[in-house]
């Protein structure tokens, strides 16, 4: 999957040959914005002007924007699983947060 960035957003990237167009599509966030353009340059623009249009909506309409996720995530596991994880953790000397954030940025960039 290709990706975008601007202002802390992250956008998905396609490409669609029906319409020979670069198609993006913000991620991260509940509400819909999208953006295209026909080279990397028109679709660089067309994500930084679809954001500040969407960050302009929001304020205009007095309701905050979804914001890039926090960094916060929590997880519901079986009671064995929990104590594995806090064993192997204990093991590498470090948290339970430090040892999944590992574990899971290895496995996300797999």
């Amino acid at each position: 999957m290709n990706t975008m960035t601007c202002k802390g957003y992250a956008a998905r990237i396609e490409y669609s040959d029906e319409d020979g167009l670069f198609v993006g599509h913000i991620a991260g966030i509940r509400d819909v914005v999208g953006f295209h353009g026909e080279t990397v340059k028109e679709l660089r623009s067309a994500f930084a002007e679809a954001l500040d249009d969407y960050l302009e909506t929001c304020a205009r309409l007095n309701r905050p924007a979804q914001k890039p996720y926090s960094g916060k995530l929590s997880l519901r596991l079986t009671p064995e699983l929990h104590a594995s994880v806090a064993v192997k953790a204990q093991l590498a000397n470090q948290s339970i947060n430090q040892w999944v954030s590992e574990v899971l940025s290895r496995e996300a960039h797999a």
